[in-house]
């Protein structure tokens, strides 16, 4: 049996990907910050609760260790992040603390989370971590006229983005005897940023989960210190 953590999953695509997931017959830990959620998800889906904030190094540490503690880890798909936008809902916002935040969440709380998952990890007999990252931390789509996020400015999100990416590359090469391979999902309709689901344009979380399961479930032979998007690699 695969056991699996995937972060921010009581809503959106952390919890398409926990449902992809466990159809596929992983055992799914929904990390939550919120425990309410986070209980009500994993009781809809069948799935396992564990409380988790990626900015915190005691929930994270505790979080851990409930999992060691019910038998190991496989698979780990960090997928908690946040945008902030200013209190009109309109600009990203753009002072010292909202972009602090967004690191943390995005960037640092990728890290401390490894870090403490990782000796779980390599007990493990095929050792999957999954970074949802974004195509706009990536160089080559916001440079290429084609791509959506050329034409869409993000300079804190799409910064902690590529922040992602390179964390996702560092650890393939420092961490060898474990795949780490970054996701863009795609433009989805969630809740990132602020507002409900219906002010987002995109597709469903449902369809975007996808490249995330596939991910999530590859064999000993799967690439590592990738970035893939529905049709494959992605440039970084």
């Amino acid at each position: 049996m695969t056991t699996t953590l995937i972060t921010g999953a009581n809503k959106g695509l952390g919890k398409e990907t926990a449902r992809l997931l466990l159809a596929a017959g992983h055992t799914v830990y929904v990390g939550s910050r919120d425990e309410a959620r986070g209980r009500a998800t994993a009781d809809e889906l069948g799935a396992r609760f564990v409380q988790l904030d990626v900015t915190d190094d005691a929930s994270v540490a505790a979080a851990l260790q409930q999992i060691e503690a019910d038998g190991g880890l496989d698979v780990l798909v960090n997928n908690a992040g946040i945008a902030l936008r200013t209190g009109d809902g309109g600009a990203e916002a753009l002072d010292g603390p909202s972009v602090l935040a967004v690191f943390d969440t995005n960037a640092a709380g990728i890290v401390r989370v490894t870090e403490a998952a990782l000796p779980l990890l390599r007990r493990s007999a095929n050792p999957v971590v999954v970074n949802v990252s974004s195509a706009l931390g990536s160089f080559w789509a916001v440079h290429e006229p084609s791509r959506p996020a050329s034409r869409f400015p993000s300079i804190v999100y799409g910064s902690s983005k590529a922040a992602v990416s390179m964390i996702t590359v560092q650890y393939s090469k420092a961490v060898p005897e474990v795949k780490f391979n970054a996701v863009e999902p795609g433009i989805t309709a969630t809740e990132l940023g602020g507002g409900g689901v219906e002010n987002h344009p995109g597709r469903p979380a449902a369809e975007s989960a996808e490249v995330v399961a596939r991910l999530a479930t590859i064999g000993p032979d799967g690439p590592t210190g990738t970035f893939q998007e529905d049709d494959g690699e992605l440039g970084w």
